[in-house]
């Protein structure tokens, strides 16, 4: 086993009528102004930025609001933020929605703690020194930003999406409660759910050995998120199974699933985030339709670990034959992406994707000749035959 930090600094409050709570952990962080980030009109149609801004109100906090927040957030809207918060003297960031709006959140800390273009820390030229105080109330069980270190913006300009990990972003408080994702579209919910198992999957497809408690942590993670997944596109306000979707969206990214391990592949990540910057999809949709031409792609490396996967997640025999088992697990995750209606190639993803698109892809993932991935390391060109195969699938 890998020795490890384990961090995990956010105070939650779990639960139905949480968000009343915003108010008191506002005063408990000596906020005197803040911004509320959001996305969308559903925040204002719900009835939740109203409950959100008089909880404010109620505790004497002043506030202000920025809205517009979209799915892979943008840098424009980032600088937007900053600017509006240096005017306004805000001295905490309350996001108010899912990922994109606390990533957004976090690049307007960075963007006001620190002395030059925030981009630059996305872009890998700088470090940050610090970031403004940040909380959130979830409203999308998906990519666990609420818990984890880490923020992804889209440039605008050249649709470039990146990421970037600090422990200085971690957010000091999430309010959770389940029924505040009740109204989400079921392709969202979905999305929302492929989202979660990707981020500990990545964890989990490691060459080095591992803990066999995480591994364990990890599996059962998987297993609960497909059963209550299938139990939403049926009943989609089963309070139950909103909460264990929830609940193992922070667990899998907040660096539990790492104790024991490697950092992890994240190879299937940087592949998604290309296509998210070129074409603006969802991004566990995204995930869905790279993971199995990813997975087929470097298996052999170490067969072994995918007829665990196999074994442990879907009850398939291990019959001395790891690879073997290894695709048949492949298949079994794939068709559990489509039980879900979720893609499982670019082409059930929605794209018609042209050679020379291809080549940019793969040209922009590997920026600086870098190259991704840990189970198999994996240069421009692998990236290239990885987004070939991810067309129509499996053949």
């Amino acid at each position: 086993m890998t020795s490890f930090t384990y961090q995990a600094p956010t105070k939650v409050l779990f639960g139905e009528g949480a968000v009343s709570q915003v108010g008191d952990l506002l005063k408990e962080q000596g906020a005197k102004k803040v911004l509320i980030h959001y996305g969308s009109r559903s925040a204002k149609e719900s009835g939740l930025l109203d409950k959100v801004c008089k909880a404010c109100e109620a505790a004497g906090v002043a506030f202000v609001t920025l809205g517009g927040v979209v799915p892979n957030p943008r840098l424009s809207l980032v600088y937007e933020g900053i600017e509006l918060c240096r005017k306004e003297g805000v001295d905490f960031l309350l996001a108010v929605g899912g990922g994109s709006v606390i990533d957004s959140a976090k690049a307007i800390g960075y963007g006001l703690a620190n002395d030059f273009d925030v981009w630059e820390l996305y872009d890998k030229k700088r470090e940050a020194s610090a970031c403004m105080p940040i909380g959130c109330v979830l409203t999308i069980a998906a990519a666990g930003s609420e818990m984890s270190d880490s923020s992804v913006i889209t440039k605008d300009e050249g649709g470039i999406k990146r990421g970037y990990n600090s422990a200085l972003c971690r957010c000091k408080f999430a309010v959770m409660d389940p029924e505040l994702t009740y109204t989400l579209p079921p392709y969202q919910t979905s999305s929302g759910a492929v989202d979660i198992m990707m981020h500990t999957m990545e964890r989990y497809f490691v060459t080095e050995d591992t803990l066999e408690l995480t591994d364990g942590m990890a599996e059962a993670l998987l297993r609960t998120v497909m059963k209550n997944a299938l139990i939403l596109k049926d009943d989609p306000r089963n309070y139950k199974a909103r909460a264990e979707i929830m609940w193992a969206g922070s667990l899998s990214h907040n660096g539990l699933m790492n104790c024991g391990g490697p950092k992890g592949d994240w190879a299937s990540h940087q592949l998604e985030h290309e296509l998210g910057g070129m074409f603006d999809v969802a991004h566990g949709a995204g995930l869905a339709a790279v993971w199995g031409s990813w997975a087929r792609y470097v298996y052999e490396e170490k067969p072994e670990r995918f007829a665990q996967f196999a074994n442990r997640v879907f009850g398939i025999p291990e019959t001395g034959n790891p690879k073997k088992a290894a695709l048949l697990g492949i298949e079994a995750m794939e068709d559990f992406y489509r039980s879900i209606h979720m893609p499982t190639n670019l082409e059930e993803l929605g794209l018609s994707v042209t050679d020379e698109q291809i080549r940019e892809l793969a040209k922009k993932c590997a920026y600086g000749g870098r190259t991704i991935g840990s189970f198999r390391a994996l240069d421009q060109m692998d990236m290239e035959k990885i987004y070939r195969m991810a067309l129509k699938g499996k053949a």
